[in-house]
């Protein structure tokens, strides 16, 4: 949801900006770029639960499911939340970088650290999940 929001908002700009400067298109389409990468901590998180579940191989408890949801919760939530800010910023960024070319380090600085809240909660993901089968003394 935060991949295709920030894609979505960023995206509108860029075309927006692109009827007044379109040579500038290619290089304000980094926001878009930033954007899809949520898509990817997401994936990983996604590949990462789901090695953790072999019914088959050993039992699956309570507690694995509940470090599991919350894995996916913590990256997910922070993955929505980097995505409003990413697209936020990259829509008004695009649009003054057409007016003012140096704001161009700055809009590219705040969605780094825009882009940092998701990283923050795929680590936060990796940490729960790696919990799972913890619960049991085996």
């Amino acid at each position: 949801m935060g991949a295709a929001y920030g894609t979505a908002k960023s995206g509108v700009g860029v075309a927006s900006m692109g009827v007044m400067r379109p040579e500038l298109v290619m290089k304000s389409i980094v926001p878009v770029v930033m954007a899809g990468v949520l898509g990817i901590y997401g994936l990983i998180i996604a590949v990462i639960i789901s090695t953790g579940i072999n019914p088959k191989a050993k039992p699956y408890y309570l507690f694995d499911g509940y470090a599991h949801l919350s894995s996916g919760l913590a990256c997910g939530l922070a993955g929505l939340a980097a995505g409003m800010a990413i697209g936020i910023v990259g829509d008004a960024g695009v649009r003054a970088n057409a007016q003012q070319p140096k704001l161009f380090v700055g809009m590219i600085l705040i969605l780094i650290f825009a882009e940092a809240l998701a990283l923050y909660g795929l680590i936060v993901g990796i940490i729960l999940s790696s919990r799972a089968g913890q619960s049991r003394a085996d």
